[in-house]
């Protein structure tokens, strides 16, 4: 019976190795074999059996009748125990711990019904440990410990059970109990014949039960109330209750192994069919651009592309009818560019931000000279950034005249930052589609710039400069303006739809920056979106230090100059930015810059030796005639005449105002293209000066007999705007009354009928342009005063501001004393 217990055992999927079964070592009482005692009760064998046994306890395993285990015993209380018992006739009482993480377990600890197991082979590992076989005998309970060292002792009893008579209900349980243990064989996939065999010679109610009890996964406390169940058919019954749950265990095991099995053979199908479809092409002679290895290729990019779920399951759609497509086809092609362009979109790849602030500081001052709002708003914005990584910043936008560093100021975030960088000209842009992208439906579609650009950073977080946004057109086309705002807005960025991807991309952590010329133009909705950040220009000091410290230095390289051979001096470039360039930036200073270095590069090549040194004299051979001269006829000005300033894309700059009376009627006549608003200042300065006649010393009856004249020169420049409505009224004083203005000063402002002197903007620039003239004195309107804080306190130590509320105030600063 043993042979079969052990093939039972191992087909119900039990293991009885040496990890099912554990050891815990229970203490060691002392060695007294003589208080064995023997009794008249026999094991199967016809030996008898001692009510006296030592007591053995495991762990995790409760032992049934008739049961054969191995018993791997390591601890030198347990070894005697095995020892006392191997020599009082072979007999051991083994008993379950009621607590499987007790390490000395003691009478209390262990269940007092056990098993009582025959030793049937012993073996000494060369370890020091013991392996033991052994086979349940009879079940047996505990009546009292008597001695607990060298190893537990107890006096046991064996529990007989009486044989029940055959009954319809008892044969229906031990059918049921077959059937049951049968379900579960064939449910874990094991053959049931010799078992079956085996299940239907067992007649007895406790025997059957032992026997399928021995072989079922349980818990501990289960197994041990069937083991203490007294009646042979309660514990049958018991049995029965545990099959019914491991036959519903074991039918949901069979269904997700079932599942698994049908994954696995659904892949295994789809891989013979792919094979079978490339022999097919193969020999179709179909293997082209899109054959099955340039499909896997494809397959195995857009895995590797990290891409969301929603995209994930677009890309797939579109690579199933890709695979089902001629490879030579139109619509092959579109599918294969779509994909190919979603794998190599930066999905999951993102650079990882250097948010140092004082290295970003250096950068900036490295790269740019000057620009000090700029620069601290840009290490503000970094900082917030630093503090909050997923605070939704706002869209910087530079705004001023060109050359003055704006897109460069772009490039020294990225590099602070440690991003890649991306610039994009929107200058005369008028199709939407350059936007957001062409539909797929088009020929040649193609993402729009903005996903161009991300792709080719190669990240999903690179600097992207927008430059010139305020030069955005509008046709029939579509206006980009409008889908900028998309792009520009951080709340809804972070699903930007582009027409030919058709899936959402998130622009959120991509750092957009605009520049721009002029504000004015830019739309409103799109300026609401962004941060102005006005860059004014650069003084004359500014420039030369720039000059010196990054312009020549790359034009002498440029030109294959090295800095010994070529020796600028300070005063040549003071000349240069002052008669030979008139802006607020740095591309014409650049430009002349290059072209002294040229001329003398050429003068090298012709076999000249070096140094060359260029001083303030030497310019004018090199670059020729000045093309800045100033007016000397503007230093003491007639009457009529008066100087304002004036804002222009291209900094600052001084007028020379022109006035003139002759015979008419009071009619005024003006030239030079001046803008509407501008018309408007001059006939408010008349209206002004003809209600305040008396006190501003005109003839009564002047405009009866008179007509004005207003030209602002140079006639050929259209020119518009409110700030000079104080040198027009000034001009026309002058020419009525024939006094003269001051050729030191320069005046901004608004004026109205009431002689209130209002704001104007670029303060700034009007007042470097002042400076770069040589004026003494500026007027500007007193609201203004405010704006002085952005111009360089050595500046202003070279010009007189003067801020006037009204023109009365105007009046005696401006004429010279009669």
């Amino acid at each position: 019976m043993a042979d079969k217990d052990e093939t039972l055992d191992a087909l119900a999927g039990r293991e009885t190795d040496d990890g099912q079964e554990s050891l815990s070592d229970a203490p060691v009482p002392a060695d007294d074999a003589g208080t064995a005692q023997r009794d008249n009760a026999l094991d199967e064998d016809g030996d008898d059996i001692s009510d006296v046994l030592p007591v053995l306890s495991v762990r995790d395993v409760v032992v049934f009748n008739s049961m054969i285990l191995p018993l791997f015993i390591g601890r030198e209380k347990s070894v005697r125990a095995v020892e006392a018992a191997l020599e009082r006739g072979r007999h051991l009482m083994i008993c379950t711990q009621r607590q499987e993480d007790t390490e000395n377990p003691g009478p209390d600890d262990l269940y007092t019904v056990g098993t009582v197991v025959n030793i049937m082979r012993m073996l000494k590992m060369p370890d020091g440990r013991v392996k033991v076989l052994a086979q349940g005998v009879s079940r047996a309970r505990i009546e009292e410990f008597v001695r607990q060292e060298p190893f537990l002792e107890a006096r046991v009893d064996m529990l007989d059970e009486a044989t029940p008579e055959d009954s319809p209900l008892l044969e229906a349980l031990l059918r049921t109990v077959r059937e049951q243990s049968e379900k579960v064989l064939a449910l874990r996939g094991l053959p049931a014949g010799d078992i079956s065999s085996i299940l239907q010679s067992v007649r007895e109610p406790g025997r059957l039960a032992d026997l399928v009890a021995a072989n079922i996964r349980m818990a501990i406390p289960a197994a041990q109330e069937i083991l203490e169940a007294s009646d042979a058919v309660e514990r049958l019954q018991l049995v029965n209750r545990l099959l019914q749950r491991e036959v519903e265990v074991a039918a949901v095991q069979a269904r997700i192994q079932h599942s698994a099995k049908e994954g696995m053979d659904k892949a295994q199908k789809e891989f013979f069919l792919r094979e079978q479809m490339k022999a097919i092409r193969q020999e179709l002679g179909e293997g082209g651009a899109d054959g099955p290895d340039d499909l896997e290729t494809l397959a195995a990019a857009l895995q590797q592309a990290g891409l969301p779920d929603d995209v994930r399951r677009e890309a797939d759609k579109q690579l199933r009818r890709l695979r089902g497509m001629h490879g030579d086809s139109s619509e092959a092609n579109i599918v294969r560019s779509y994909l190919e362009c979603l794998a190599e979109l930066p999905w999951k790849n993102a650079s990882r931000d250097r948010l140092d602030i004082p290295h970003a500081a250096n950068i900036l001052d490295e790269d740019h000279l000057g620009l000090d709002k700029a620069k601290e708003r840009i290490l503000e914005f970094l900082s917030v950034r630093k503090l909050n990584p997923g605070a939704k910043g706002a869209i910087l936008c530079f705004a001023g005249p060109p050359g003055v560093g704006k897109t460069s100021l772009g490039k020294s975030i990225a590099r602070a930052l440690g991003r890649r960088f991306q610039r994009l000209s929107l200058g005369g842009l008028r199709d939407e589609a350059e936007i957001r992208g062409h539909r797929r439906t088009y020929v040649g579609a193609m993402p729009g710039r903005i996903i161009q650009a991300v792709k080719q950073a190669g990240t999903r977080n690179p600097v992207i400069v927008l430059d010139e946004v305020d030069k955005l057109g509008t046709d029939f086309r579509g206006d980009p303006s409008s889908a900028l705002l998309e792009v520009l807005d951080p709340e809804q960025n972070n699903s930007f739809s582009d027409h030919y991807l058709n899936v959402p991309f998130d622009l959120s952590r991509v750092m957009f920056i605009c520049t721009a010329n002029r504000v004015d133009t830019i739309p409103g909705p799109l300026r609401d979106r962004m941060e102005l950040i006005e860059i004014s220009g650069y003084t004359a000091q500014e420039k030369a230090a720039i000059a010196r410290a990054h312009l020549l230095p790359r034009a002498l390289k440029n030109a294959g100059l090295k800095p010994a051979e070529a020796l600028v001096e300070d005063d040549a470039i003071e000349r240069i930015i002052r008669e030979y360039t008139r802006e607020a930036g740095l591309r014409n200073l650049e430009r002349e810059i290059s072209s002294v270095c040229r001329k003398l590069a050429r003068k090298k090549a012709e076999g000249q030796h070096g140094p060359f040194r260029v001083d303030a004299a030497g310019v004018e051979a090199l670059l020729g005639a000045p093309r800045y001269l100033e007016d000397d006829d503007l230093r003491i000005l007639r009457p009529g005449m008066a100087l304002g300033l004036a804002w222009t894309p291209a900094g600052g700059e001084v007028l020379a105002v022109e006035a003139a009376p002759m015979p008419g009627k009071g009619g005024l006549l003006l030239t030079g293209q001046l803008g509407d608003v501008m018309k408007e200042s001059a006939q408010l300065a008349q209206s002004y000066i003809r209600s305040r006649g008396e006190a501003l010393h005109v003839e009564p009856h002047f405009f009866e007999t008179h007509d004005l004249h207003v030209h602002v020169p140079a006639g050929a420049t259209p020119k518009d705007g409110p700030s000079a409505g104080v040198a027009l009224t000034t001009a026309l004083i002058s020419a009525i009354t024939g006094r003269k203005v001051r050729g030191d000063t320069c005046m901004t402002g608004e004026i109205t009928l009431q002689g209130r002197v209002l704001p104007v903007g670029g303060i700034k620039e009007k007042i470097l342009a002042g400076v770069a003239r040589g004026l003494r004195h500026a007027l500007l309107p007193r609201q203004n005063l405010k704006d002085l804080e952005e111009i360089p306190a050595d500046l202003l130590e070279k010009i007189t501001v003067h801020p006037v509320g009204h023109y009365d105030e105007v009046f005696p600063l401006v004429f010279e004393d009669e």
